[in-house]
């Protein structure tokens, strides 16, 4: 066996390194496109077995808007109690449940983002808001607020 047999070559180190920052490269996009699937794809429009196709609101609902983009839809939008939403200075929080195993268990008061209040009038009549809620692999969910929509009497 000759001396130095067993050492790589330059470009031998080389294409090591480059394919190795392929495999991580591909690791990265894969991760990357995952977390996009199962945290922005929930914001999607729903109205799955069309019971909303013939409210004479419906259209209403889905050109609603706030400075956070599109509310989506009714079926989006979950309705308020008068004792799960307030005022208070010029700013609104709601309470809502942040564990969809447990129903009505773990209450939380969140601040809504200014930039997430719909400003026209409410046609409704009742305070909604459309939440989106985040939960990646375990970890704790989190609430986004999208839009909010305080009722008509307010």
């Amino acid at each position: 066996m000759q001396a130095g047999a067993c050492a790589m070559t330059l470009e031998e180190k080389r294409d090591a390194y480059l394919s190795a920052l392929i495999v991580a490269i591909v690791i990265l996009v894969i991760a990357l496109g995952w977390t996009f699937i199962l945290t922005v794809g929930r914001a999607e429009a729903r109205d799955v077995d069309g019971r909303y196709a013939g409210s004479p609101l419906k259209s209403w609902f889905d050109g609603l808007k706030s400075g956070k983009g599109p509310c989506c839809s009714d079926a989006d939008g979950t309705a308020l109690s008068d004792v799960d939403w307030e005022a208070k200075d010029g700013h609104y929080r709601v309470r809502m449940d942040v564990s969809p195993q447990a129903p009505e268990v773990d209450m939380q008061w969140i601040d809504v983002p200014d930039d997430a209040v719909i400003t026209e009038p409410n046609r409704y009549g009742r305070t909604m808001v459309w939440p989106i809620r985040h939960s990646i692999l375990g970890a704790p969910v989190t609430i986004e607020i999208r839009c909010f929509m305080p009722g008509a009497g307010i």
